[in-house]
């Protein structure tokens, strides 16, 4: 996910841990419902979520709390096909690209209507996409409309989005023209960022009036309280730092399913989600422990893997080291052997099989086999401690003058690419103390750590990692070396070049034959460190007996189904 240390941040940090009185009432929440003895399905679902939502306003949300629940309420002309990070029809039951490759004609669902009853429509389409262009000020900082900005490359009044036009041709078709072509628009648009919000409820709620500033923003009056979709479950309540509470939309255009209501309840802590849902107190969490996966089986829990869409690396910041080189001197992780050193120097197989989930698979590039341009034949560096030595002694370090760099890597954290940190760092360090490598540990808690890596220079090899938004190279490499950063610390025109120019290819069939040749590129340079792509984890309740779990997260819970 996300580009940026406040994406990170937020979908990461854990930001209220509730107490024993909040998971007391929201039991008596459910138990109010009044099922219990009589053989109904309790209708109510209760999700522990790791952290609170950041806005209720998706197109000024680009953390996976936030969008966790924005997918309950919204929908967006293109969906994900279940089980995949592809995308599908949704809100769109079709659509058609121009031979130029920069209009897009959209047919639109009919019979469908937003929660506050007005009506679906090619008009609301255009609405929605020209007032995201619009955006100003705080409203356009990445602090807000992050993906807008990203995606669509800024805004109306910077002059660089590639956003043209939108057309309505009819209440059931519009077309969507860029300015050049972007052959990941498409998937783009599976993103809550694009859903599509009642124009109605938008402007009756002042939806643009955001204020405060790029580093402390502040909703706007619908962002705290009026979100309105077209979403199986509508917007009942916020309890800033508790919870959210939704109820199921009558109206609803789809199936509604068993689900009537659901309450994301905030529990910051690991621990804490695991110790309520084997209280009863939730149905389920996100992200449990790889060390409570066995305790929680043999309990009678219910475990859900998602497909790894992720992947898991070490960095090597080229830009400086530690101890801090000379002014005006090279890091020794500039050193290209020093880098194939430390890849040689580590068993990807051992850390897979110690420290992380079952199912977890080796990382051989920067994206999972699944993405467009995935390379079945890159540089790999296997595993070979001799190597490593061989390498490092011809860069210039020995046993009398052995590499000495920063190990940074954050604590009390568990992201789904990262599980661990702590137990992955351990079991590295380890590894590249082997072949006489001499590591200073440095630890952070998560938002720190995030400031750390991507605000300053000051670090050295590093654990970080990525969860893919939606099914689209750019999103992974474009992500991590698309320009030059403080996290990486180096600078690679070429590289930099191939990756704007594969951005902007109008197919498919272009884009994988030009990320083929750039994951080759990266897998050359070697900035870092691809090493696994780990298996998340969900638990629930023995009575949620299907669960829509998704690679990219689009898991919407009228799909959920309950046995009591």
């Amino acid at each position: 996910m996300l580009h940026s240390t406040r994406k990170r941040w937020l979908a990461g940090a854990a930001m209220v841990a509730i107490g024993a009185l909040a998971l007391s009432a929201c039991a008596s929440q459910r138990d109010d419902s009044g099922d219990e003895g009589s053989g109904e399905v309790d209708s109510t679902f209760v999700f522990g979520a790791s952290g609170d939502v950041s806005s209720l306003d998706p197109a000024f949300a680009s953390d996976g709390e936030s969008f966790r629940v924005s997918r309950q309420i919204f929908e967006g002309l293109v969906g994900v096909e279940p089980g995949t990070a592809d995308p599908a029809p949704l809100l769109a039951e079709s659509w058609t690209q121009s031979d130029d490759g920069l209009s897009y004609t959209f047919t639109l669902k009919e019979g469908v209507t937003f929660q506050d009853g007005s009506e679906f429509n090619a008009d609301a389409v255009c609405f929605n996409f020209d007032r995201q262009n619009s955006f100003t000020g705080v409203a356009a900082s990445q602090s807000m409309a992050y993906y807008w900005g990203v995606i669509m490359r800024g805004f109306e009044e910077t002059g660089t989005s590639i956003y043209g036009s939108c057309e309505a041709s009819s209440p059931t078709e519009v077309t969507i023209t860029l300015t050049e072509p972007f052959a990941g628009f498409i998937p783009a648009l599976s993103l809550p960022a694009f859903a599509i919000q009642s124009p109605t409820a938008l402007q009756e709620y002042n939806a643009d009036e955001v204020g405060g500033t790029a580093d402390a923003p502040t909703q706007s009056e619908y962002g705290s309280g009026h979100p309105t979709g077209t979403g199986p479950f509508k917007f009942d309540e916020w309890a800033v730092g508790e919870s959210v509470t939704l109820s199921a939309y009558d109206d609803y255009w789809g199936e509604q399913g068993q689900v009537q209501e659901v309450i994301f309840q905030v529990i910051g802590d690991t621990t804490a989600r695991r110790q309520a849902l084997e209280s009863g107190s939730i149905d389920g969490y996100d992200l449990a422990a790889p060390a409570d996966l066995g305790a929680l089986e043999d309990a009678g829990f219910v475990l859900v893997n998602r497909d790894p869409f992720n992947v898991l690396y070490l960095a090597m910041n080229q830009s400086t080291g530690a101890p801090l080189p000379e002014a005006g001197s090279p890091s020794p992780l500039a050193d290209i052997k020093v880098r194939q050193a430390i890849a040689h120097a580590i068993d990807k197989d051992q850390l897979i099989t110690q420290v992380l989930p079952e199912g977890t698979e080796t990382a051989t590039q920067f994206m999972p086999d699944s993405v467009i341009g995935w390379n079945d034949a890159v540089t790999t560096y296997d595993y070979d401690p001799e190597a490593a030595k061989a390498l490092l002694a011809e860069a210039g370090y020995t046993e009398a003058n052995p590499l000495t760099i920063t190990f940074n890597y954050p604590v009390n954290v568990s992201r789904p690419y990262m599980p661990n940190p702590e137990q992955i760092f351990t079991n590295l360090q380890s590894q590249l103390q082997a072949v006489g490598i001499v590591l200073n540990p440095v630890s952070n808690e998560w938002g720190d750590y995030l400031d750390l890596m991507q605000g300053g220079r000051d670090h050295g090899i590093h654990l970080l990692g990525w969860t893919g938004d939606y099914n689209d190279p750019d999103n992974f490499v474009g992500t991590f070396f698309g320009l030059p950063t403080n996290e990486w610390g180096f600078d690679n025109a070429e590289l930099f070049d191939a990756l704007t120019a594969a951005r902007g290819l109008a197919t498919e069939e272009e884009q994988s034959a030009a990320y083929q040749a750039i994951n080759e590129q990266i897998m050359e340079f070697l900035p870092g460190i691809p090493l696994a792509h780990p298996v998340p984890t969900l638990a629930f309740a023995a009575r949620v007996t299907s669960y829509p779990a998704s690679p990219v997260q689009d898991e919407v819970y009228n799909l959920i189904e309950l046995s009591e």
